[in-house]
């Protein structure tokens, strides 16, 4: 069976020996694939929800006009003999006039009582005008704005006429008079339904809308001229609220046959069962049920309103059939109107229906305002006669020998109908015919169960089965059954309950309303249930208190608090998850919530969250601990300290694997700054005087960058010129560079911002053509600039979108007593505002875009702020400052910082955080602070007068200030612009199809298809290059590629399965098509100028590639969809190794000389300045080393987003070159020192240093670790000594002697060969036995033009090509000799 399995799962069968290869990469994991990497974090669209209805309404008051005239005949209708004669079931002549006129009018009512029994009924018998106005307008008086409705029977009279007129009587029954329904509706007025039950009824629709459309006209002639004598009366009603149901077509006179009731019409609309099963018996097709006679029809047991006896058997299959076949054939705004909004209205419709039918079969065709389309032919009337055949052939032995009733089978098949087309279905289909009768089916405990679970996997299929079925009606039915106590309900009804919340959360409401969260309580709190019901449980939980005050009351009392910090430790991560959420949005600005979280010491129960597996669950708790601490209540020095503690174990995912649980972050850090503003007020403004007194002295003084950009669509040319020294005669001009070839604009990443100051430039870098004389290669170090006076000083013009620009920022870090964040966390007698500060500085410069805008958001606006109110301040006081700045360490007040990396915990009496904080000002006191006015005339500063998002070819402060620039409306601008959209992505969860095959595993679906053609590609690929290297390499210098590359190549990577090539020069990427010899791409890769790209991978390069590019300050970006026709867009960033700010770089420098001597590094690429970052990545267990200029080996678990271990390398240089092999847990590490390090990473951080060789005298190039179960180290020194190592040996096995001054070497994992190049300007290609087979000096028919010095070489994975970066820009691939290959 499991090899059945395998062979499901796996395409290579037969392909023998490639078989196991094949198999290997179906096998292998996928790094960042998951759907938070794949979608953008948001909640789903909201659908408009027309379920609900706006106005339910009720019939209140019927009037029922009856013109009978027993015994008289009208003289426009000639009757045939013999004639229908029943009205209301009753023979007219079977007794006195009168007395017939009187049971009748009784029977009517009766018959309309069955379908509403609270309405005032007034009868109206053979009336005058008189009788019937005073009637009409005393019902309309009584029901307010209620429905009335007007039931007209003319069979004593003559027929409506043209005019729009029905008939009475006068007082003595002499004469008939016209009443004109003209009058009708002005006595009847507006919401009416009326029933018209006579010859030629079609007349008084017509007539009715004319009149109503007159209406119309006269109130708007009324409106534009006051003289109109309309214009002095009330307003007569819109007509547009009647519903009209009338007997036949205008020139239709009703059916005669004796067989049928005179009055057919109000028989089918009162009483359409009778009526039906008398139809029925007098089909040709009733012979087939032998014995049922009309008179047996009349004693059919049971009664209408008891489901369980065939008579209410027959009325609910009849209720269930006319609804199904109303939504079927209505459109859906009809449907709700008609059958869904008032009761009565809907049960007369649903007989209309039937009286469609009936009377159809004698030429007549009932007509309704508003029109229906026909539905007398539907399928569904053939279901309800075969339950009539089915019920009626029971009949006479039920009544003669008293047989028990069989129930009928019709809704079991109903169900079965709507289980087919669940299951056979496509995924492009009409909705299901049976849905109302599923919801009639929910009434019934006999299939009860089975209509939930169908119902559930209908809601499963996406928010569009949701809105269809909320617009059949499910709601109610649905909440009724939460009053139930059966418990194998209960998986059934949190599921459905789960589809709906997750669709329409606007039901909150009702839930709480009707109790039913105590039922989702009980769930949550039942252990027995499975995880996955309690997830459902609990994410109902968290939309009822979301925003939603009476529902965090109620889930407050009902104990939410107490069950949801039970399950905090579940082995389930989704319920986990849910559970912080639910925290989170219970207390979310709920005091009392929160209080009763700080009893059950709520917070500390989250911590343990804040190191869990998987992202999303760090996020929920990130998320629950930040509305923890963000309730806007009182303060007390306890609450204070609980903030404190708080916020410091949230400052310790500040190098959080995943962007997602740091974007989290920043909200939940922006929260407390919202609590205490003032207090970071002060910190931003220590931090802005501390930046501006604080100059790093730039390389030589070109300090200047222009920068020439011209918008390719208007041509626009901007300039942007900044310099350290605004005089203008200061700047430098542009180096000449190679032509620059236009960037790929690039989704996710819209602040390039190490391109310049000004954030809002970047978001126009998107379709800007890079100008021919300038370009990124204008950024190259002799013309760094660290920080440019406009960027320092507030008051520039230059950040029009913000105050403290991203140079400030990254100043700030960078100068900021505590640049390395090791220090930061941690440290006592700082004030743990400075701290958070720090930390959002940290979060500014985030590698990943969406984290960095938030950060410098919540930064911008304490600093907009606390300018703004020091600037009066200022003028009055120069002292103020110092005062307000936090105290300074006393001796009692520090804390000597334990070994443990755990902040210090402060208790309530007395402790360095409460002592030395400056305390928030009380809230009553706001004077403390000076009001901010506009008009402060000189003491503003300029930049204030520029809105905050002006356009960037704005010209300047001509429109006045945005509302949000005022203080007042400021601090709701940080709390509410902050959101992640974590909880309605999460909550999308729920919407979409849990029970589906998810694509990838549907052998069918067009994911698979293409995995499949990948995965045999890549055996292609290994088999044919595996051929070739095994035949030898004699020659490894034909060129077979070679182009100008637009910036100077540092790294080069081969796909190792298609014909692309990655090239990256300082902070771009060039990818070029080797075989066609095209460039694909070229996009901006986003680190900051300072920075430059010193190692690429690709990740899943079996599969769907991502390439992973790290950066010498430690960032690591993962990009997708390049080099193809899409844009590129980065999937994530993080930062891989946080002690590598540059400023800590290579020795303990003091950060003023290690400006210099980075761009040292830069110019003459002299391997003295450090490695930057080295990584190595391995599929099979998703892990990713990294290291460089550090003293640990930090292993990243792509999976878990987070760090899963620090290997110390225990030397004092960098790390230069990395090599792992998964089989054996094993890791090379090459050092700056020479030496070559070994460690098994499955020991203590104190003995994993297996070995170390310290035969290399100089900087490790590169050091391999051989992947074959015995592989050898390789590894070799910039002297060019190439050594092998037996891991279990402590000396080498082998040296051989290669070229002097090695810039950059590869060693080819299948062939056995070594490529060096050198500064030299040549490569040369060895064997294993260390002979030269190759030495290429000169480019190919370039008129042989000499290479230039070797910045940077590779191998391709498999096939005999090497890859050759030079110092000229140009980029060539080799090749071994033709007639190999």
């Amino acid at each position: 069976m499991k090899m059945e399995s395998d062979l499901l799962h796996s395409p290579a069968v037969g392909l023998a020996e490639e078989e196991e290869a094949d198999m290997n990469d179906w096998k292998l994991p996928l790094a960042f694939m998951k759907k938070r990497h794949l979608e953008k974090i948001e909640g789903s669209k909201a659908l408009a929800q027309s379920w609900r209805m706006k106005d339910r309404m009720k019939t209140v008051s019927v009037a029922l006009v009856l013109c009978l005239n027993v015994g008289v005949d009208p003289p426009d209708v000639v009757k045939t003999s013999p004639c229908a004669r029943l009205e209301c079931w009753i023979d007219p002549l079977s007794m006195s006039p009168q007395k017939a006129l009187e049971t009748i009018g009784a029977n009517l009512q009766k018959q309309y009582e069955n379908w509403q029994p609270r309405a005032r009924y007034k009868q109206s018998l053979d009336p005058t005008v008189d009788e019937v106005k005073k009637l009409c307008t005393s019902l309309r008086r009584n029901a307010k704005e209620e429905r009335v409705l007007f039931h007209y029977n003319g069979h004593g009279v003559p027929r409506p006429t043209v005019n729009g007129e029905i008939w009475v009587f006068n007082k003595n029954y002499t004469q008939y008079i016209p009443l004109s329904i003209y009058d009708l509706q002005t006595w009847m007025g507006s919401p009416s339904i009326f029933v018209y039950d006579c010859s030629n009824a079609g007349i008084i629709v017509k007539s009715f809308k004319q009149f109503a459309l007159q209406r119309e006209q006269e109130l708007e002639v009324a409106a534009i001229n006051p003289s109109h004598p309309l214009a002095q009366m009330p307003l007569p009603p819109s007509m547009k609220n009647c519903i009209q149901l009338a007997a036949c077509e205008a020139s239709e006179l009703l059916p005669m046959n004796p067989d049928l009731p005179a009055d057919l019409f109000t028989s089918c609309l009162t009483t359409p069962i009778k009526i039906a099963l008398r139809w029925f018996c007098m089909q040709k097709s009733a012979k087939l049920v032998p014995g049922v006679t009309l008179d047996l029809i009349e004693k059919i047991p049971g009664r209408l309103n008891d489901r369980r006896t065939p008579l209410g058997e027959l009325n609910w299959i009849f209720t269930a059939i006319t609804d199904t076949i109303a939504w079927n054939v209505l459109p859906r705004d009809l449907f709700q109107k008609l059958f869904r909004q008032d009761l009565l209205v809907a049960s007369l419709f649903r007989n209309f229906l039937l009286a469609e039918r009936i009377m159809r079969s004698y030429n007549c065709t009932p007509v309704s305002s508003p029109r229906l389309p026909p539905t007398y032919m539907h399928a569904m009337w053939q279901a309800w006669d075969l339950a009539v055949d089915i019920c009626l052939s029971q009949l006479p032995t039920i009544i003669e020998e008293g047989t028990a009733f069989r129930h009928s089978p019709f809704f079991a098949e109903q169900l079965t109908a709507f289980q087919v087309w669940l299951t056979m279905g496509v995924e492009n289909r009409n909705p299901p015919e049976q849905l109302p009768i599923v919801l009639q089916v929910l009434l019934s405990q006999v299939h009860r169960l089975r209509a939930l679970d169908l119902l559930g996997r209908f809601l499963d299929l996406g928010p569009w089965a949701v809105s269809l079925a909320l617009s059949v009606g499910i709601f109610p039915y649905v909440l009724k059954l939460l009053q139930s106590s059966a418990r194998e309900l209960r998986p059934l009804l949190v599921f459905i309950w789960a589809k709906i919340l997750a669709v329409d959360s606007s039901c909150q409401a009702d839930l709480v309303k009707d109790n039913g969260h105590k039922y989702f309580l009980s769930v949550l709190a039942d252990s027995y249930m499975p995880a996955e019901h309690r997830t459902m449980a609990v994410f109902i939980l968290a939309v009822i208190v979301n925003s939603y005050n009476t529902g965090q009351e109620a889930c407050l009392q009902g104990n939410l608090i107490a069950n949801c910090l039970e399950q905090l430790s579940d082995p389930h991560p989704l319920l986990r998850q849910w559970v912080a959420i639910c925290l989170g949005r219970i207390w979310q600005n709920f005091d009392p919530a929160r209080w009763c979280g700080v009893r059950d010491s709520a917070h500390e129960k989250l911590y343990t969250l804040l190191s869990d597996p998987i992202p999303e669950v760090r996020c929920a708790a990130v998320f629950a601990l930040g509305t923890f601490v963000g309730n806007s209540a009182e303060r007390t020095d306890h609450s204070t300290t609980i903030d404190h503690n708080v916020a410091m174990m949230l400052a310790q995912l500040i190098n959080d694997g995943s962007p997602v649980v740091r974007k989290e972050l920043v909200v939940a850090l922006s929260h407390l700054v919202v609590q205490y503003e003032s207090n970071f007020c002060t910190v931003a403004l220590q931090f802005i005087e501390e930046e501006k007194n604080y100059t790093v002295p730039s390389p030589a003084s070109t300090a200047g960058i222009r920068l020439n950009l011209r918008r390719s669509s208007k041509d626009l040319k901007l300039e942007l010129n900044f310099s350290a020294n605004t005089e203008p005669g200061n700047l430098t001009p542009v180096r000449d560079s190679p032509a620059i070839p236009r960037l790929r604009s690039v989704n996710s990443y819209t602040n390039i911002r190490a391109a310049t100051t000004t954030r809002n430039l970047n978001k126009s870098l998107q379709n800007l053509n890079l100008n021919e004389e300038g370009g990124p290669a204008a950024f190259s170090p002799g013309n760094l600039s660290t920080s440019s006076s406009a960027s320092s000083t507030l008051g520039s013009p230059d950040n029009d979108e913000y105050i403290l620009s991203f140079e400030t920022i990254d100043k700030m870090r960078r100068v900021s007593s505590y640049s390395s964040l090791n220090s930061l966390i941690g440290v006592s007698f700082n004030s743990v505002y400075t701290q958070i500060w720090r930390v959002l500085l940290h979060l500014a410069a985030d590698p990943f875009p969406e984290v960095s805008d938030l950060a410098m958001k919540v930064l911008n606006s304490i600093a907009y702020k606390a300018t703004m109110n020091a600037r009066p301040q200022r003028i009055l006081d120069s002292g103020s400052l110092t005062q307000s700045a936090p105290a300074s360490p006393t001796s009692k007040g520090t804390h000597i910082h334990q070994a443990g990396g755990s902040p210090p915990m402060p208790s309530t009496s007395s402790s360095s955080l409460t002592n030395d904080v400056p305390k928030p000002p009380a809230r009553e006191q706001p004077a403390t602070r000076p009001p901010y006015t506009p008009t402060l005339g000189g003491q503003a500063p300029h930049s204030h007068q520029f809105p905050r998002t002006r356009k960037m070819f704005d010209k300047g402060p001509e429109q006045a200030a945005e509302d949000g620039d005022e203080p007042g409306g400021h601090r709701n601008y940080i709390s509410l612009a902050l959101q992640t959209g974590l909880c309605d992505w999460s909550a999308k969860y729920f919407a979409q199809p849990v029970m589906k095959i998810p694509e990838e595993h549907d052998l069918e679906s067009q994911v698979r298809m293409e995995r499949q053609w990948r995965f045999l590609r890549n055996t292609r690929v290994r088999r044919q290059s595996r051929s070739i290297t095994q035949r030898g390499i004699s020659r490894l210098d034909d060129q077979i590629f070679i182009n100008r590359n637009p910036g100077v190549p540092s790294v080069v990577k081969f796909h190792p399965f298609n014909t692309c090539i990655a090239v990256a020069d300082k902070d771009s990427i060039c990818f070029w098509d080797w075989e066609k010899g095209e460039r694909l791409d070229y996009f901006y890769n986003g680190n900051p100028r300072y920075t430059r790209i010193t190692a690429m991978e690709y990740l899943n390069g079996h599969d769907c590639s991502l390439l992973l590019t790290a950066t010498d300050d430690g960032a690591l970006r993962i990009w997708k969809n390049f080099a193809d026709q899409k844009n590129p867009e980065m999937v994530t960033a993080w930062q891989g190794l946080s002690d590598m700010l540059p400023t800590t770089r290579g020795q303990a420098t003091t950060s003023t000389h290690s400006l210099a001597r980075r761009v040292s590094i830069y110019l003459d690429r002299s391997k003295q300045g450090g490695a930057g970052m080295v990584v190595d990545w391995e599929q099979e267990t998703g892990l990713l080393m990294t290291s460089g200029d550090v003293r640990v080996i930090r292993i990243w678990d792509t999976d878990r987003e987070m760090k899963v271990q620090d290997i110390p390398t225990g030397a004092d240089s960098c790390v230069t070159s990395l090599s792992c092999d998964s089989q054996r847990s094993l890791i090379a590490a090459g050092l700056g020192d020479g030496s070559v390090r070994v460690f098994d990473r499955r020991m203590g951080p104190n003995e994993c240093r297996v070995m170390t060789y310290r035969e290399h005298g100089a900087w490790v190039v590169k050091a391999h670790l051989q992947k074959e179960t015995d592989g050898l180290i390789i590894s070799v020194s910039v002297n060019g000594d190439v050594r092998f190592f037996e891991p279990r040996t402590p000396d080498s096995i082998n040296v051989l002697q290669t070229v002097k001054g090695l810039t950059a070497l590869d060693i080819h994992p299948q062939a056995n060969l070594f490529a060096c190049g050198s500064m030299n300007q040549f490569i040369a290609v060895y064997n294993a036995n260390g002979d030269v087979i190759s030495n290429i000096k000169y480019y190919d028919g370039f008129m042989g033009q000499r290479i230039g010095a070797i910045s940077c070489l590779a191998f391709h994975p498999y096939w005999p090509h090497l890859a050759v970066g030079s110092n000229d820009y140009y980029m060539s691939i080799y090749s071994a000799e033709k007639r190999l290959r």
